[in-house]
């Protein structure tokens, strides 16, 4: 779910140092620019434009950071004082060298036996936020009376928990980044607070309030408290997870599984909303300010050098689609500058978000479901079962086993087609004119 974002979030996401220091997103550590010298020569410099202006920053958004000429991209990798690398891009198509990542494309992963078509494929199932004892912190969590809490962290470890057995009878090996409702992060509001602070006081807030009254105080943003919360559950925790999977899981795909919302107003009265709605989004999307911080600039570039984008797209079409068909939810459509569509298809967008910016491997990024519609709160309401239930009108699967089953027959198709091999092409018979360029 991604709606629930006080207003004070964008700027806890981009807080920066003083201006004579790196300027760096909330919790970021210093940049290592060394890591782009692993990257030159391999992009060439019109899959380098075409990826940067079309995906990753639309409208011109890098300009003055990113600087293209023909045989190198210069990069600002300070602003204050200023500093430069150049990035050399590679001759022609032949001659571009191999990028570092541990992740493996389908084609890399080589055909598949029969039935076993994610034979020897690694995903990682991120089950979004925490549930538990901190949904309600998270802003995560919402109850009609006396009826059955809706928690998104839970339900989206209990559909992780659903779809790992069937990953893994089609031939794949399956992490969870998170198995529990406990964070991965050791780090706790209470051990965040002075870090809070810092953030407050660059946001011009010197002389903040320890703690706030209630979810609906009004300053409550601006209190150490909230700042402190936020900093563990959004922060802390997603980059914990980030070090996880890059040093440790290593996965060649990660599929990031929430459920959305749209708002609900008094959260002791929560209110439904008549939308209903599915969207994908995969990395993308930054924006001018975002890329003036160096961590930000130096992860994007990362990203789109590491040619992580057609297997995102890829990936995360096929099981939009998937989910489409099972759902038969509507495209969610932006109308905010954050997010640009990434396709044709009208459920992929391209967003910039911590999680699918941190993580190396391709990340597929789902949003299906409006939780606090009718229908849905009373597919939530019903649990899990077996067969069909009238809900709504309408004889519906569990909640739980069909986005499950939606993911992975996503997954399965994907692979399946990917890694057939494709049959040469038949010469032309004998004395046919030539095929066009």
């Amino acid at each position: 779910m991604i709606f629930l974002r006080p207003l004070f979030v964008f700027a806890l996401l981009c807080a920066a140092w003083p201006a004579e220091a790196q300027r760096l997103s909330a919790l970021a550590p210093p940049p290592d620019w060394s890591q782009l010298e692993a990257f030159q020569e391999s992009m060439t410099h019109d899959d380098f434009v075409r990826l940067l202006d079309r995906v990753y920053a639309p409208a011109g958004a890098a300009k003055g950071v990113i600087d293209v000429e023909a045989d190198a991209a210069v990069v600002k990798m300070t602003l204050t004082p200023p500093s430069e690398m150049r990035l050399r891009f590679a001759k022609d198509a032949a001659a571009v060298k191999a990028a570092p990542r541990y992740w493996r494309t389908p084609a890399q992963l080589g055909a598949a036996p029969d039935g076993q078509p994610l034979a020897g494929l690694k995903i990682s199932l991120d089950p979004g936020h925490l549930g538990g004892a901190w949904a309600k912190m998270e802003e995560r969590y919402f109850q009609i009376g006396e009826s059955r809490p809706v928690t998104e962290g839970d339900m989206a470890l209990r559909v992780a928990k659903m779809i790992v057995p069937k990953l893994q009878a089609l031939g794949a090996q399956v992490s969870l980044v998170r198995a529990s409702a406990e964070p991965v992060t050791k780090e706790r509001p209470e051990t965040l607070r002075d870090a809070a602070r810092a953030e407050l006081a660059l946001e011009g807030v010197t002389s903040p309030r320890e703690n706030y009254d209630g979810m609906n105080d009004p300053g409550r943003g601006s209190t150490v408290q909230a700042q402190s919360e936020l900093l563990f559950y959004r922060i802390s925790e997603i980059r914990q997870r980030a070090a996880l999977v890059n040093a440790q899981l290593q996965p060649d795909l990660v599929v990031c599984l929430h459920f959305n919302a749209e708002g609900w107003g008094d959260p002791a009265r929560p209110e439904f909303v008549p939308h209903n709605h599915l969207h994908v989004i995969v990395n993308g999307c930054y924006s001018a300010g975002e890329l003036h911080f160096d961590d930000q600039r130096l992860e994007m570039l990362e990203k789109l050098l590491s040619n992580a984008f057609p297997e995102e797209l890829a990936a995360s079409e096929s099981v939009a689609n998937s989910l489409a068909a099972a759902t038969k939810l509507p495209p969610y459509s932006y109308t905010t500058g954050n997010a640009v569509r990434a396709a044709d298809n009208p459920y992929i967008w391209a967003r910039n978000l911590l999680a699918n910016r941190l993580y190396h491997a391709p990340v597929v990024f789902l949003e299906p479901y409006v939780m606090n519609s009718e229908v849905i709160w009373e597919r939530v309401q019903a649990g899990d079962y077996e067969g069909e239930q009238m809900i709504g009108g309408e004889l519906r699967p569990s909640l739980f086993r069909e986005y499950a089953d939606a993911v992975v027959a996503g997954l399965r198709d994907y692979y399946a087609k990917a890694r057939t091999p494709q049959p040469a092409a038949a010469p032309p018979p004998a004395n046919s004119p030539p095929i066009p360029k």
